[in-house]
């Protein structure tokens, strides 16, 4: 149900857009501690793909900020899979979300988008005048295409009406409430559903895709959060702002790492008949540092607080069933 509340002097009146999501919970945990009201509407209620549906809904809640997490997330099959899904709902999720919000006249937005905006081969570590040099990774274009859409969209509002609406660039992310479907995940949670269920079934191997080079940086979803709030508070320009961690691994590393942490003992294979996807990419964050922010969650020590929970979940979901 919605959680509106009427404004209580001064408080500003913040929605988080996919509350439920592994983003949006996490920032919903940040903003704990932050003097605001939250808002929040379930998509039982407010289906973010219909547009009349959210323009009531931002009209009659009316928020300060809005921090537009909600969106249509997958790893490299899903993508390739389901282009059209990608697309069109990502699509409609913003162009719904950001118009409402003027109509409602919502000064301040923050819009998530992800490093796959980015060429290909974009120089590395990417920094944010790379958008639109170059072709983009095939296997995610459509997730790709939809966020530069949002990006620009937030600068055509920002420029034609002066809203102050910004778009902050994550890198890969992992956290709590991440999803583990081996269909439709990321790398970083299906390598630890893949490790623990070896491990649990006594398998002596774990099946990778790709060659296991390819170079990713990953972010703890808990320092994203903190930096959307830090720069809801402290920035205020219309290019996109990297957020990343400031290093990278390959694949081969980061499956060593959660095999360490889930306590496999087996051999690695990797099959090389499935992409490996970008060669590499790193995001250059040196503007966000500049404004004084940095990650405080290393990646193992991430990986291990993530598959405490994971296997904790595993436990209580089989206890209900």
């Amino acid at each position: 149900m919605d959680q509106l509340s009427a404004k209580a002097g001064n408080k500003r009146r913040i929605w988080v857009a996919g509350h439920r999501g592994m983003v949006g919970s996490a920032i919903m945990r940040r903003l704990v501690g932050e003097d605001a009201e939250i808002l929040t509407v379930d998509r039982r209620d407010v289906d973010l793909r219909e547009q009349d549906a959210v323009r009531q809904w931002v009209a009659r809640a009316k928020p300060d900020v809005i921090i537009l997490a909600a969106a249509k997330v997958g790893g490299i099959l899903a993508n390739d899979s389901y282009p059209a899904d990608f697309l069109f709902d990502n699509l409609v999720i913003e162009t719904n979300v950001i118009q409402a919000a003027h109509l409602a006249d919502v000064e301040q937005l923050v819009f998530l988008g992800s490093s796959c905006i980015y060429p290909k081969f974009a120089p590395q570590p990417i920094k944010e005048d790379a958008l639109l040099t170059g072709p983009l990774e095939p296997t995610n274009e459509w997730y790709a295409v939809a966020k530069i859409a949002g990006i620009k969209l937030c600068q055509a509002y920002r420029r034609q009406y002066g809203r102050r609406y910004i778009s902050i660039m994550p890198c890969n992310l992992y956290g709590l409430n991440d999803n583990f479907d081996l269909s439709t995940s990321h790398v970083l949670p299906a390598l630890i559903r893949k490790f623990h269920a070896a491990k649990a079934t006594g398998k002596t191997e774990v099946v990778v895709w790709g060659t296991g080079t390819p170079m990713r940086e990953f972010l703890y979803v808990d320092d994203l959060a903190d930096a959307v709030v830090f720069l809801m508070d402290r920035y205020d320009g219309s290019e996109p702002i990297n957020c990343g961690a400031g290093s990278d691994v390959s694949i081969r590393q980061l499956a060593e790492t959660v095999g360490r942490v889930t306590g496999f003992e087996g051999k690695l294979v990797f099959d090389t008949s499935k992409p490996d996807g970008t060669p590499r990419k790193l995001m250059d964050s040196s503007r966000l540092a500049a404004l004084g922010w940095r990650p405080k969650i290393g990646l193992e020590e991430g990986i291990r607080e993530v598959y405490r929970w994971f296997a904790q979940t595993q436990i209580s979901e089989s206890a209900t069933t």
